[in-house]
């Protein structure tokens, strides 16, 4: 049972949320809406909930327009960002709502409660109230209610993101096995974070101002984004973009950087273009004989996590590295940045991408 999203678009007051979304998504499938705020992935959750409705075009599921469906006949299960969970029932009874809804036989709802319990590491806890979880677990809580209904469409708008770190790290490792074994339903996973899209994998379909920019497998989209703005979505920190051009056979970026022409760029006519270097091409020593070497002043060393992101200029350009670990830099202080330009995209002055790298640091495979 495929879902087909056919060219829809949603207005509101003359305001567009959606324009032209045209996808299909496949039974048993997971898939990322990615997209920074306001890009219109929860607008979109809402349409395929049932909501609302679009302005234009059709949603279909096995080959039946949803429209024509009202919302609670809809087999589809929601989780929000909030823990929405009923506080006057235990846990048990939080995740067998839907069941018992449905009619299901007591056996029946008392196996499938404990099973998905079990797989979201929750089963000690169906006697307590939600008011005795922790945030966490509350989340699981309702994950498990969605999951056990068995539906035939599930949206997670942003599940995680009110948890803090190292819960949601939890979560990510798990998330392959909460969804190991599914074969039915189409999972549709809302993110603003692209680490978070890597990690899931699956189909991704890259949001901006409620346009459509990319949808593929998730590492494909990574690897080889067809447009600067896909690109610009799908890195944190954004890539660092720098004008420049082909000539004489060679590579000028910024104000002079002269670098020989990459393997991957032997293809490219000359004239002007747009290059791009993810933060985590760049580094702070040399890895290959192949690195150009940079001096550059330091503006900024922001620490996220276990990384830095050292925010530097170079010839009237701000670049920023990305470095494993903790590094502190004195404002203004000049120090030298590495980079192998076979790591150069390569978009032509309509934004689209002309030559993309063999190898992307982050995408955990080599392209093939």
């Amino acid at each position: 049972m495929s879902l087909i999203i056919d060219n829809v678009s949603k207005s509101v007051d003359g305001e567009i949320h959606l324009q032209d979304i045209h996808l299909t998504m496949q039974k048993g499938s997971f898939n990322t809406l990615l997209g920074p705020t306001l890009s219109g992935k929860t607008s979109l959750l809402r349409l395929l909930a049932g909501l609302d409705k679009p302005t234009s075009g059709r949603i279909m599921m096995g080959g039946q327009d949803l429209s024509s469906i009202p919302v609670w006949k809809r087999n589809v299960s929601m989780v929000y960002q909030q823990f929405i969970n009923y506080p006057h029932l235990d846990i048990y009874e939080n995740i067998a709502f839907p069941l018992r809804r449905a009619g299901l036989a007591k056996a029946e709802i008392d196996r499938k409660v404990r099973a998905t319990a079990e797989t979201l590491r929750i089963d000690e806890l169906l006697r307590r109230s939600p008011g005795e979880l922790s945030g966490g677990q509350q989340q699981r809580t309702a994950l498990a209610r969605s999951l056990v209904k068995g539906a035939d469409l599930l949206l997670l708008d942003e599940p995680l993101i009110n948890l803090d770190y190292k819960l949601r790290e939890e979560f990510h490792d798990e998330f392959t096995n909460i969804f190991a074994d599914n074969r039915d339903t189409i999972i549709i996973y809302s993110s603003t974070d692209p680490l978070e899209s890597l990690l899931l994998g699956g189909d991704i379909l890259v949001l901006d101002e409620g346009r459509q920019l990319q949808h593929g497998p998730t590492h494909d989209v990574y690897r080889n984004p067809r447009m600067e703005a896909v690109a610009r979505v799908f890195n944190d920190p954004q890539m660092n973009m720098i004008n420049g051009r082909v000539e004489n056979g060679r590579i000028v970026l910024g104000q002079g950087l002269t670098l020989p022409r990459s393997t991957h760029m032997t293809d490219l006519r000359e004239g002007k273009y747009r290059f791009g270097l993810r933060a985590n091409a760049l580094g702070l020593s040399r890895a290959s004989a192949d690195d150009v070497e940079l001096e550059a002043r330091v503006e900024l060393g922001e620490i996220n996590g276990s990384e830095t992101f050292v925010h530097i200029h170079h010839n009237e350009v701000s670049w920023v590295v990305q470095e494993d670990g903790v590094h502190t830099h004195s404002l203004g202080q000049v120090i030298r940045v590495y980079f192998n330009p076979e790591y150069l995209f390569a978009f032509d002055e309509k934004g689209m991408l002309a030559a993309a790298p063999k190898y992307v640091p982050g995408s955990g495979t080599a392209e093939e």
